[in-house]
């Protein structure tokens, strides 16, 4: 007989200046995954709006703002634009390989490169090799690093272009955190390839959705994930389908994701 299903205990962190927005406040609601029902509450957690991050998932819990919203893409329905098709086309080439959350010296050197291209000033900017190795590794939940490398003539590990956490949830996939060598010269809007892949590898799955976490009307920063359509975001009566009023156009052209 299986051990009752424990409620988790949630707390609360302290108030912190918010990354998103200028002179707005966040707070966030966190609980602990640990033990044999990790996978479970992750899988219910997820479907409430909670991330994860290493054996914690947490949500925004802000005291005067609710810009942070949860949304994710509709995978067997997944209609990619015709710039998303094209950089499918162009990227299609890549080798794809779903690895253990184990983190490597390789894949930590693209994450550096691309913190100094794309967040210089961001909030892991200065994450060293341990931090990074904490992130991959530290997951009570079913995890795997996606690599995407160039291929080769002779069948060998190509170079390494980009990278994606993902945890696989009950009714999805949910992209952690991905990077990506953002200044590959043949290569633009390896991000976008990244998301398109994820989508396409649910759906061929049977899972439904793919989440991509918060996004915030008018942020550059997340702009790109309301170009992945349809799309759902979660509101106080549940998911529901959204079409974002404008997408940004500087997000656009700098393909970020």
């Amino acid at each position: 007989m299986s051990a009752p299903f424990r409620f988790p205990r949630f707390f609360v962190t302290s108030p912190a200046p918010c990354p998103y927005l200028a002179g707005k406040t966040e707070r966030k609601v966190f609980t602990e995954l640990s033990g044999n029902s990790a996978n479970e509450l992750n899988d219910a957690l997820g479907r409430i709006g909670f991330r994860r991050s290493q054996s914690v998932a947490y949500r925004p819990s802000c005291a005067d703002c609710s810009a942070c919203v949860s949304v994710r893409v509709c995978a067997g329905e997944y209609a990619p634009s015709s710039s998303q098709k094209r950089n499918m086309r162009r990227n299609r080439d890549l080798v794809a390989t779903a690895c253990k959350p184990w983190a490597t010296e390789e894949q930590y050197g693209l994450l550096r490169s691309y913190l100094g291209s794309r967040h210089p000033n961001g909030g892991m900017a200065d994450m060293d090799e341990q931090d990074f190795a904490d992130m991959v590794e530290q997951s009570p939940v079913d995890s795997y690093m996606i690599e995407y490398r160039e291929p080769t003539a002779d069948g060998s590990r190509g170079r390494l272009v980009g990278c994606c956490l993902t945890d696989r949830q009950g009714d999805g996939l949910s992209m952690i955190y991905s990077f990506f060598d953002a200044a590959h010269p043949m290569r633009e809007g390896l991000g976008t390839y990244i998301i398109a892949d994820h989508v396409l590898r649910a759906a061929n799955a049977g899972l439904p959705y793919v989440y991509l976490g918060y996004w915030i009307e008018g942020s550059a920063r997340m702009g790109y994930k309301a170009r992945f359509r349809p799309l759902e975001k979660l509101g106080p009566d549940g998911w529901s389908r959204f079409e974002p009023a404008a997408v940004d156009r500087v997000a656009a052209l700098l393909e970020l994701a």
